[in-house]
């Protein structure tokens, strides 16, 4: 966890001026029993009135000023325990950003969710605590022990027996609680997961009546987390009654041997009073600290998780920032050879990948499903790296270019479309930020998305909701193909974006396309022959390898995958 403190760095002064704050107040605190027992011992007791006004004043000033230093206190340390925690969201989120699909798939989403939110919220509540109890009570305790033992060293013999006892407990039970806290936010991963699962799926499992065994995997997360909840509060439970009784019986034994030693003359009515209020501070500084016993060790499992995520390095990164500034083709897209395997894969998924996709024409890839098509088209804007071969685009490998700018060539159309909260032209200019209101227009026109926009209310400026919800499969992708057409790269990757279009929007759409990619490369990942049916060039995939690549006509007549393909889609009078 201590880790994680060097984000607090542009709050040091803060911290420093929390620290002696904290001290001023347990001075304060630690002064008034002294004034107490003098107001017993020469006011009360030689009925002494202006004394009694004298020291009660002072000891009234000595309250503001602690209260008045408390206050202040508390106020920084949630001052610097709220930037801390903004600054480190910001950095496990930017850090995040630059992760691969490697990392997303091993950390998961929802895991990063908790990392974000909830394990960072822990931390943050633990740093404010720890800027004051974990500060004051080292203080009160110390202080306690010093002021107690010159008050009468004899009497504090009984704080010696005591406070082993009472250290000990506190031991024994967070001894026992603290392997929970870890678990628990385990859990709390797993609860997220079934919970955004169950969000984010709501049609599919309403469609097939599986509400109930989603509640029942609901129930499950959550007894479960709940259990192990109950289970660490029951033992941290026994904390506090213990101690208290600890505490309860210390105070009688003060008591009875503070009468004892005042019988024999050795200490005064108010100095014993002192006494028992130190002895309290004492104690009562030992149980602040068991507090944070119940709290630190889960903070420590959140920053464990927060730094797993900070020191995740990503499998891919620029090498050097290097661009291929000097390129032969732009949107030349060459594959070398290439053969690639997600990792803990039993075999690749796909093996010596050779091709090239040239300006000016269009590039088909065909296969079954599990072939490797968008696999090979991940390649390109680089979200994974090859394992063997090279792939390049421009005439320089991907590996050499900076990721900013190999990706600002490309516009893809992924496979699941996917549109962000705000207005349809907010969806589109995600492609190119600084778009016109013509461009955006062109835009959903060649996408044949304009007819669905002009007839919702307020046109481009219709509200998207989140996910796309209140827009259909086919005008997502619609939405999402003049995403990356507002954009005009040298090099357009659709996967499999047309599936949801009908048969002649599907045409009118690549009618529509080919006048606006005349000069750029154009891939097309597809499952419909009719989709790639023109292309001028056709790869077929079959487990991760290219079978066949050709014209349609070529294919149809040399290949068999691809015409078994062909067969299962269309009729004879098709195929003739």
């Amino acid at each position: 966890m201590f880790r994680l403190f060097r984000y607090l760095k542009p709050y040091r002064w803060t911290v420093a001026a929390v620290l002696v704050l904290v001290l001023l107040q347990s001075l304060a605190e630690l002064y008034l029993p002294t004034l107490m027992a003098d107001i017993v011992d020469y006011g009360v007791v030689k009925k002494d009135i202006p004394y009694i006004w004298k020291i009660g004043g002072f000891m009234l000033l000595v309250t503001l000023g602690g209260a008045l230093v408390a206050v202040t206190a508390s106020y920084l340390s949630s001052k610097a325990s709220a930037g801390f925690g903004r600054i480190v969201r910001a950095k496990v989120f930017s850090h995040v950003e630059r992760f691969s699909l490697q990392e997303f798939d091993r950390l998961s989403t929802s895991s990063l969710i908790t990392r974000t939110t909830n394990d960072i919220n822990q931390v943050q509540q633990v740093l404010m605590m720890m800027l004051r109890l974990m500060v004051m009570a080292p203080m009160m305790c110390i202080g306690g022990i010093i002021m107690a033992v010159s008050k009468d060293p004899t009497l504090s013999l009984v704080l010696i027996a005591i406070l082993p006892i009472l250290g000990g407990a506190i031991f024994l039970i967070a001894g026992r609680g603290i392997p929970y806290f870890k678990v628990m936010q385990k859990k709390l991963d797993r609860l997220n997961l079934v919970l955004r699962e169950a969000l984010t799926g709501i049609r599919v499992i309403r469609s097939f009546n599986r509400i109930e065994h989603e509640k029942r995997r609901f129930d499950e997360a959550n007894l479960d987390l709940t259990n192990t909840a109950v289970k660490v509060n029951q033992i941290m439970a026994f904390m506090w009654p213990v101690m208290m009784l600890i505490i309860n019986f210390s105070s009688i034994a003060i008591i009875w041997f503070g009468g004892m030693r005042i019988e024999g003359g050795h200490i005064q009515v108010g100095d014993l009073m002192a006494f028992i209020q130190y002895a309290m501070q004492i104690m009562f500084s030992l149980m602040m600290l068991s507090m944070m016993f119940v709290m630190v060790p889960r903070a420590s499992a959140s920053a464990v998780r927060i730094n797993e995520v900070l020191s995740t390095a990503p499998a891919i990164e620029d090498q050097g920032g290097r661009t291929a500034a000097k390129q032969d083709v732009r949107g030349l897209v060459e594959f070398d050879n290439v053969t690639f395997s997600y990792p803990g894969a039993e075999k690749p998924a796909l093996t010596g990948i050779t091709f090239t996709a040239r300006p000016g024409e269009v590039t088909a890839i065909i296969g079954g499903t599990g072939s490797g098509k968008s696999t090979l088209l991940s390649l390109i804007p680089r979200f994974y790296d090859a394992d063997e071969g090279s792939v390049r685009v421009g005439g320089a490998d991907v590996r050499d270019q900076d990721q900013e700018y190999l990706r600002s060539r490309l516009g893809l159309v992924p496979q699941k479309a996917v549109l962000f909260t705000g207005t349809i032209a907010d969806n589109i200019r995600f492609g190119k930020e600084d778009a016109t209101d013509e461009e955006v227009r062109m835009a959903a026109e060649i996408a044949q998305a304009t007819e669905f926009v002009s007839g919702m209310p307020d046109g481009f400026a219709s509200v998207i909701a989140q996910g796309g919800t209140n827009v259909s499969g086919g005008q997502k992708q619609r939405l999402s193909i003049a995403r990356a057409i507002v954009r005009r790269p040298d090099i357009y990757l659709f996967d499999d974006s047309f599936s949801a279009l009908d048969f002649k929007t599907d045409a009118k759409l690549r009618a529509a396309l080919r006048q606006v990619t005349a000069d750029a490369t154009v891939l097309i990942v597809a499952q419909r022959v009719s989709t790639v049916i023109d292309a001028d060039r056709i790869l077929v995939l079959d487990e991760g390898t290219i079978v066949g690549s050709g014209t349609h006509r070529e294919l149809l007549a040399e290949n068999a995958v691809y015409r078994e393909i062909v067969e299962s889609q269309l009729t004879e009078e098709e195929i003739a």
